[in-house]
């Protein structure tokens, strides 16, 4: 799914499934989720060599894949940008050149409702709620509120990496909309309400622009951020070839 969002020079790798959730880790990574529970200890097997693949796909040598000491965030080698995902029956990884894109955020959900009170939680401004409610009458079928939940996760994603602090669903508006004709994928924009940058001082856009697509019970969102100073080939990224199928 995550591979139908992304451009060429992004790189990713998808299972469906447990198919990688007993696959061997580094002795950093184990340290990382010593005391996590079973569950975890499997979604993060299967993160990292789902991330393992997608590097490979770039050239970059297997290593371990560390955790940010702060938030938990996956540490990339140096000039990569990643983003790591999970979420019952599916784990995901995509990566890709930082002089290809300057960020990256991915993320899957059950295509389900949320939790009640929930939306109320993550809802930022009065045009993400005029709009749920409109989507909601023209694509009943669509959990929109699901859809927001996981297209925010993503801006927090891309924007981490160059602020290094938590971003809450309340601080960045995102407005969601249905491709024409096709009411199971579509685009996103994210426009953050706190102060500074999106990125950093002079680098990137002014709005996350992003993507998403229903199918098989579960909804995926990705933001990429192309370096506009390089050369980036148009059309959907393919999985490694023969490689094995978050953070």
């Amino acid at each position: 799914m995550i591979e139908q969002l992304v451009p060429a020079a992004v790189k990713s790798r998808a299972a469906y499934g447990d198919e990688l959730d007993h696959e061997p880790l580094y002795a950093e990574e184990t340290a990382a989720v010593a005391r996590a529970v079973q569950r975890r200890r499997a979604e993060y097997a299967a993160g990292r060599a789902c991330a393992r693949a997608a590097l490979a796909a770039l050239g970059c040598p297997p290593g371990p894949i560390t955790r940010d000491p702060e938030r938990g965030a996956p540490v990339w080698p140096a000039g990569v940008v990643g983003s790591i995902t999970h979420c019952d029956g599916y784990r995901a990884a995509a990566v890709a050149r930082a002089a290809d894109i300057l960020a990256l955020g991915i993320d899957a959900e059950p295509h389900g409702p949320l939790p009640e009170g929930v939306l109320k939680v993550i809802t930022a401004t009065a045009a993400e709620t005029d709009s749920l409610a409109e989507l909601g009458e023209q694509a009943p079928g669509i959990h929109w509120d699901r859809l927001m939940f996981s297209a925010k996760e993503t801006v927090y994603k891309a924007w981490y990496p160059y602020h290094r602090r938590m971003l809450d669903f309340t601080e960045a508006e995102l407005l969601l909309a249905a491709d024409a004709g096709a009411a199971d994928r579509g685009t996103y924009t994210a426009r953050l309400l706190v102060p500074g940058p999106l990125l950093a001082e002079g680098v990137g856009p002014d709005v996350f622009s992003g993507r998403w697509i229903v199918r098989d019970g579960l909804v995926a969102t990705a933001i990429v951020v192309p370096n506009t100073e390089a050369e980036i080939p148009e059309g959907p990224a393919t999985p490694t070839p023969g490689a094995p199928a978050s953070s």
